[in-house]
Formats: C-alpha cells, structure tokens, sequence
C-alpha cells in the first residue's frame, strides 16, 4: 500500500499542470519566421491573419485552421496571444499543436492569461522570447510584450529601450519600408502600462511608415484610431465568436475583411 501511495505521487509530480516539461517543436517563433521572411522576401503584397484569445476553444481552434487552409494564399497567421486560460503548460503545447496543421507559418505573442503560474516559461519555451520582430517583404512587424499588469510593473513593459533601440536601427536598414506594430493588449486597457502610453505611440509613429496596429485582449473585434493620429489598431476577438481578420498590405496601403467560420 506504502508503495502504491508513492507510485502515485510520484505521477501526480510529473504530470503537475504547471510543471514546465516540453514536449514537441521548441523556438516556434524563430523557426517560422525563417519560413515568412524567405516566402515574403521578394512579395509587394502581403496577406496574413489576424487572430488571438484562442485559449480553451480547441475545437474552435482547429476549425480556424480548417478555414484559413481553404483559403489558401496566406503568407502567414499572428495570433495576439492568451493561447492559455491558466498558464499551464499542456494548454500551450495543445495550442502549438493545432497551429502546427496551417499550411503557413505562424506566430504567438505573450498574453496576460499566458503569465499566470509558469505561463511565462512555458511560452519562452515553446514560441522564444515576449519581443521580437521580422520581416514580410518590406513590412517589419514589431511584437511586442504588453502585459504590465501581469508582471506587477516591476520591469519596463512595454520595452521602451526595445522599441527605441529598432527606431534607431531603421536609419541604417534599407529593406524597412513600412511598420507594423503587434501586441497582446493595447494603449488604454487595464494590462497595459498607461502610464506610458503616449510614448509608446511616439516610438510607434518614429518607425518606417507605420501603417497600422493590432492588439487582441478584449475579446471583441474592431478597428479604432486611439490616439487621432491616422493609426488605426485592429483588434482580434475570442476564439468562442468563429472569426479572424484577414488583412492584405499592398505597399503603402492595405485592407482588411471579417472572416466567419
């Protein structure tokens, strides 16, 4: 009986939901970027999904899939982030997993849902580190880290040193055109650190022709110009209302659609 007892705390220790043991593709973010920047090197038109809050909606989940794969033509899929509910490790490597069936690449931000417990680890693990930033043809996308509140503002989030350091960088690199900027929650919500907000769009209009943003966070779809400033953030829904944003840049200007499935 002694034994027995053992036997099953010992499986219970390695099958705890916050333990963080990765199994399966680690790096998911490097490793497709790699695949979007060699697909979009030499493209003037650029079309990719929007979505995010994918959280426990598996079977929603794998439906998007479905529908994104029929229709065919896209150059890669940004989910916002929150792919978690809880943080727990499992929820990321179920999520990683159902993404893995795209016929494109694809990359995952850091949600606030996604820093609970050992979230932050498992994410790191998985998809690399919460900033990080790539090139679609002539469009460099910037994916920043958002989640002050997650983090109890005890470090600089958003990474402003971060954001000036690619302001800096664009004098000298001549493939950077346009800009667009991707994060979980955006300026005004009760994660981000609106205590900086305002610089944060400073460092978001000092970039090359930044044409848009795009946020996910409040589970409701929209487009809204935040700071009147002509830049307009593009935010995804939850995965429970079966619907992505499809947006096509063509140079310096683009579209977008609503997407049921």
């Amino acid at each position: 009986m002694i034994m027995v007892i053992l036997s099953s705390s010992c499986e219970m220790m390695d099958t705890h939901p916050y333990s963080v043991h990765i199994t399966g593709t680690r790096n998911v973010n490097a490793l497709n970027i790699r695949v979007i920047e060699e697909r979009c090197a030499n493209k003037d038109t650029i079309r990719f999904v929007l979505t995010g809050d994918t959280q426990a909606w598996y079977d929603e989940t794998y439906d998007m899939v479905r529908s994104i794969n029929a229709l065919g033509n896209i150059d890669f899929v940004l989910n916002g982030g929150d792919i978690s509910d809880y943080g727990m490790t499992e929820e990321f490597i179920w999520q990683r997993d159902i993404f893995q069936h795209l016929e494109c690449p694809f990359v995952t931000l850091l949600g606030n849902h996604d820093c609970i417990g050992t979230g932050r680890q498992a994410y790191e693990e998985i998809f690399g580190k919460p900033n990080f930033t790539f090139m679609a043809g002539k469009v460099r996308f910037i994916c920043l880290n958002t989640n002050a509140l997650e983090f109890d503002y005890s470090r600089p989030i958003p990474d402003l040193e971060y954001m000036k350091s690619l302001s800096d960088s664009a004098k000298t690199d001549s493939r950077w055109k346009y800009t667009v900027v991707s994060m979980h929650a955006q300026p005004g919500t009760e994660v981000f650190n609106n205590n900086v907000k305002n610089l944060f769009q400073y460092y978001v209009r000092s970039y090359p022709s930044t044409l848009f943003c795009t946020s996910a966070h409040d589970h409701n779809i929209g487009a809204n110009d935040l700071f009147n400033d002509g830049i307009i953030y593009h935010r995804s829904t939850s995965m429970d209302d079966r619907m992505f944003t499809l947006i096509t840049i063509m140079g310096d200007t683009y579209k977008y659609e609503y997407i049921k499935f």
